[in-house]
């Protein structure tokens, strides 16, 4: 479940500044477990931004956490959210997996975990402002931030909070 909430202080992460300047917040969302705030989304993108074509769009998603969570648990629930965003082969998720437990470290409230998307397969991850993993896989760029941004996503309320159409 999740809230819109709107942060309009919210300052171009420290990471975009170089690599996405024209970057502007479109929409926030609080991610919500039984009423317990996990986590806040912001969606930073250059302006173009098509919904239905989000993965050929370069943009940044911005995770602020509210909580301690093992970074091994949010790669194996990104693998689980992926499938319902598309198919992909057991080899894909092994790579995948592996991919995001060395992206994703164990965070604790405030730690910042940032995607970077470059619209052409490119895919960087970043721990507060440093860079964790990288990856060129249009794939995995497409069904990673569907997990927000697809139709088929298991928070459309959030969807449609970070795509700024709430």
């Amino acid at each position: 479940m999740c809230t819109r909430a709107i942060t309009p202080t919210a300052e171009l992460p420290a990471e975009l500044r170089s690599t996405l300047p024209s970057a502007r917040l479109m929409g926030t969302a609080v991610l919500r477990f039984f009423g317990l705030r996990v986590y806040e989304a912001r969606l930073w993108a250059a302006p173009g931004l098509l919904p239905e074509d989000y993965a050929r769009h370069p943009f940044a998603l911005e995770l602020v956490y509210d909580r301690k969570l093992e970074g091994a648990a949010i790669a194996e629930r990104s693998i689980a959210e992926m499938r319902r965003v598309g198919s992909f082969t057991e080899e894909q998720a092994r790579q995948w997996l592996d991919l995001m437990k060395q992206a994703f470290p164990d965070v604790v409230a405030k730690d910042r975990l940032l995607g970077l998307n470059d619209g052409q397969g490119n895919v960087r991850f970043f721990h507060n402002g440093r860079q964790t993993a990288q990856l060129r896989d249009a794939d995995y760029a497409r069904l990673f931030f569907g997990i927000w941004l697809a139709p088929q996503t298991s928070a459309p309320a959030m969807r449609t909070s970070l795509l700024g159409q709430g």
